[in-house]
């Protein structure tokens, strides 16, 4: 796949397991990605939860995509978004959060993007073959 293929796979299967450190053991829970483009993969989260104190810690995570057959796992670095007008867009997209957002200000809502990423693609034909990176 291409990088542009796997943004489109990336952004038509938004779940995904996303793997940070908490200590010294992995942490993976499955997420709903906001979106992702050229620049990189969205993902929102808030100060309450533990993936946000994680990756403070420790910014290095992995994702991995499903669909079609498909795996897509993609490695970078957090890199979190200081940006009022989009998370007042993740807001209005995900009205889930609002009543944080409201209690706590906006200041609870944190976005990150997925830096310096890379992908590797897995399909039962490609099972056995050497891992491709993919620079996203």
């Amino acid at each position: 796949m291409t990088k542009e293929e796997i943004i489109s796979f990336v952004n038509a299967n938004p779940t995904c397991y996303l793997a940070t450190v908490d200590g010294d053991a992995p942490h993976v829970r499955a997420m709903g990605m906001y979106k992702a483009d050229e620049n990189g993969i969205l993902i929102q989260s808030s100060t309450v939860k533990g993936m946000y104190k994680e990756l403070l810690k420790n910014p290095k995570v992995e994702l991995c995509f499903n669909g079609s057959g498909k795996q897509v796992r993609v490695s970078g670095t957090a890199e979190f978004i200081e940006d009022k007008e989009l998370k007042e867009e993740v807001l209005e997209k995900r009205p889930f959060l609002k009543p944080l957002a409201e209690a706590q200000g906006l200041d609870a809502i944190k976005v990150f993007r997925v830096r310096n990423a890379v992908a590797t693609v897995w399909t039962m034909a490609t099972n056995f073959q050497p891992r491709e990176f993919i620079k996203l």
